[in-house]
C-alpha cells in the first residue's frame, strides 16, 4: 500500500522534471539560433561598413582626380589665353615691321632704292617725330643729373608697398599702399598726419573692389592706375573719392615676366611724369629688355610704345621723368641702388655719356620708386621705410 502511494507520487515529479528539462533544451537551442543571428548580422555590418570605407576612400581618389583635372584645365586656359594675347602682340610687331618695310621698298623688290622713297621716308620719320613732341610737349627739357640726399620719413607696414602724393592736385594728402596684394588704401590729411605714431588711427580707409598686385600703382588727378591682381595685364581706373571704377583696360605684351627682376611682384610699373601717364613692363620677346608705354590717362587708350635698351635683369625699380626713363639696379642681397640705364623716348639726351648716378647713404633694397613731376623729387619704399629723395637736374643736351 505505502509503495503504491509513493509510485503515485514519484509518477508526477519525474514527469515535471522532464518537462522542464525540456523546456530547458529549447531555451537552448533558442538562444543558440539567436546568437548565430548575430554572429550573421554582426559579420554583415562589418562587411557594409567595410564597403562604405572603401566608396569613401574611392570617391576621395576620385575627388581628388577631378581636382587636378581641372586645375590642369585652368592652367592650360591660361597658358592658352597668354599664347594668344603673346600671338597677337607678336602680328601686331609683324604687321608694322610689314608696313615699315613697304614703305622703303618698291614693288618689284628691287635692290635700288628711288631717292623719293627715302625723301618720303625720311619725311614720315620726321612728320612721326613731330606728333610725338606734339604729344609730349617738348617743353619739358631737364634730365637727372644726380640725387642730392635722403629723408626717412616714416617706418611703417610691410618690406614692400608704395606710397605718394598726387602730383594733379592741390591738396597735401599722402596715399599708403601696404602690401604687393592688398585692398585698402590709406589716405592722410597730410605728411605731418601721416608721421604721427598713431597715424593709421587718423588715416580714410579707401576699400577697393578688387586688390591690387605688385607695388607699382599710381595717384594721378583723383584717380587710382593699378594692376588688378589675378590678372595678366588688366590696369583699373579707379575714382577715390566716388569710390568707384571708371574704367579699365588690358596692356598688350604685358604681364608675363616681372618688369624687374629683383622685384618680382611688379608684372606692371605705372608712373607719372610732366606728360601724363605711363607703363613699364618687359617681354619675353625683347629677352627681358624693358618696354614702355605712353597711355592716355583720360580715355585710357596706348599712344605709343618704346622698346628700350634697357634690360629688367638686375633691376629692382625704374621712373619716367620727362618723358625719360630712368631704371635702377641693385644686387640680389641688396647694396647701393643706382642708375645706370636711361631712355630718352625724343633722343633728346644722348645716353651713352650719361655717368652712374648714386644714390646717397642708404644700403637695401627699393619695391618702388616714383618721381612726382610737382615737387621734382623721388617717393620710395624701402624694405618697409618711407623715403624722398631730392633730386639734382641739368638742361638737356
Amino acid at each position: 500500500m505505502v509503495v503504491l502511494q509513493l509510485r503515485f507520487l514519484l509518477v508526477p515529479f519525474l514527469t515535471s522534471i522532464m518537462g522542464a528539462a525540456q523546456y530547458m533544451m529549447q531555451d537552448a537551442a533558442l538562444m543558440n539560433y539567436i546568437d548565430r543571428r548575430f554572429l550573421s548580422l554582426e559579420k554583415r555590418l562589418e562587411k557594409c561598413n567595410q564597403d562604405i570605407l572603401d566608396y569613401v576612400e574611392e570617391f576621395r581618389d576620385f575627388s581628388k582626380m577631378v581636382l587636378s583635372r581641372l586645375a590642369g584645365l585652368n592652367n592650360y586656359k591660361a597658358e592658352v589665353k597668354s599664347e594668344v594675347e603673346n600671338l597677337l602682340t607678336r602680328i601686331e610687331r609683324a604687321q608694322r615691321d610689314i608696313d615699315y618695310l613697304g614703305s622703303v621698298t618698291d614693288s618689284n623688290t628691287c635692290i635700288e632704292v628711288h631717292e623719293d622713297l627715302v625723301k618720303q621716308q625720311l619725311f614720315e620719320e620726321a612728320e612721326e617725330k613731330k606728333k610725338l613732341k606734339l604729344m609730349l610737349n617738348a617743353s619739358c627739357d631737364h634730365m637727372l643729373a644726380g640725387i642730392k640726399s635722403l629723408k626717412i620719413v616714416k617706418k611703417t607696414g610691410d618690406k614692400h608697398g608704395s606710397w605718394m602724393k598726387d602730383p594733379g592736385k592741390k591738396h597735401t594728402k599722402i596715399y599708403l599702399l601696404n602690401g604687393s596684394v592688398n585692398n585698402v588704401i590709406l589716405e592722410f590729411a597730410n605728411i605731418m598726419t601721416f608721421m604721427e605714431s598713431n597715424h593709421t588711427l587718423k588715416a580714410r580707409r579707401v576699400t577697393l573692389p578688387f586688390p591690387w598686385e605688385g607695388t607699382s600703382h599710381i595717384i594721378y588727378q583723383g584717380f587710382l592706375f593699378y594692376h588688378r591682381y589675378g590678372s595678366l595685364n588688366e590696369i583699373i581706373k579707379y575714382n577715390i573719392q566716388k569710390r568707384s571704377i571708371t574704367d579699365q583696360m588690358l596692356l598688350p605684351g604685358a604681364g608675363r615676366i616681372p618688369a624687374y627682376q629683383l622685384s618680382p611682384s611688379t608684372k606692371i610699373d605705372l608712373a607719372i611724369d610732366e606728360h601724363g601717364l605711363w607703363a613699364i613692363h618687359a617681354e619675353p620677346e625683347t629677352r627681358g629688355n624693358i618696354v614702355i608705354t605712353k597711355i592716355n590717362h583720360v580715355t585710357m587708350a596706348v599712344e605709343h610704345t618704346w622698346d628700350t635698351s634697357c634690360n629688367s635683369k638686375g633691376a629692382e625699380a625704374a621712373f619716367m621723368a620727362c618723358n625719360t626713363l630712368y631704371v635702377v639696379y641693385n644686387f640680389p642681397s641688396g647694396g647701393t641702388s643706382r642708375i645706370q640705364c636711361v631712355y630718352d623716348v625724343l633722343d633728346a639726351v644722348n645716353t651713352y655719356e650719361i655717368p652712374v648716378l648714386h644714390f646717397p647713404k642708404r644700403q637695401g633694397s627699393h619695391s618702388t620708386i616714383h618721381y612726382n613731376p610737382k615737387e621734382k623729387q623721388l617717393f620710395a619704399w624701402g624694405d618697409g621705410s618711407q623715403i624722398i629723395y631730392k633730386l639734382h637736374t641739368k638742361q638737356k643736351v
